[in-house]
């Protein structure tokens, strides 16, 4: 199946107004990303907590539609 970059971002920036967003396609397949999110929900949080905000924000549709994402998340200010 797979998700195209737009519907990607448009999950990330719902949920993170704020972020700074850069996504990859690993593979070409939709299916297989890499996301560099930048934002200030993600500042005094652990870094598990804050994967865990972007898996939230996916509506469960990681490990479904979306197969696998590479997160790097940032605290921005």
């Amino acid at each position: 199946m797979g998700m195209k970059a737009s519907e990607l971002e448009a999950f990330i920036r719902h949920a993170f107004p704020d972020a700074d967003v850069e996504l990859k396609d690993l593979a070409g397949d939709d299916n297989h990303w890499a996301a560099t999110i930048r934002s200030s929900a993600f500042t005094g949080m652990s870094r598990v907590a804050q994967h865990q905000l972007v898996y939230a924000a996916l509506k469960g549709n990681m490990g479904g539609v979306l197969h696998a994402l590479q997160l790097q998340t940032i605290p921005k200010g």
